[in-house]
């Protein structure tokens, strides 16, 4: 198996529900469209912003590439020096054991 294709569904899902709540989203802008009031145009103005910059990330091809490569260089690493993942990982967890066993 690649590094790569254990990423791929789940990104597939994630983009899938990021389209479904961007469709809901523009969905629920049409519907409001007449609704007065300035909280509600605030609202509206942040929600078309917020959507406007997400569509923009999504598909982003450079950005996908950047995470790609990022969760490759990820995957190698802790499968290279799992037993140094996993050490830091249980320093991490008793560090914060300690500490809020301290109250």
């Amino acid at each position: 198996m690649r590094n790569g294709s254990a990423l791929q569904s789940p990104m597939k899902d994630l983009r899938k529900d990021l389209e479904a709540v961007a469709r809901d989203a523009e969905a629920l802008l049409k519907a409001t469209a007449d609704v007065a009031g300035d909280h509600i145009q605030e609202a509206r103005a942040r929600t078309q912003e917020t959507l406007k910059t997400t569509f923009d990330n999504l598909y982003d091809r450079r950005m996908q590439r950047r995470v790609r490569r990022l969760a490759r260089t990820t995957d190698s690493y802790v499968r290279d020096h799992s037993w140094g993942v996993i050490g830091a990982a249980a320093g991490v967890a008793l560090l914060v054991g300690l500490l809020t066993r301290r109250d």
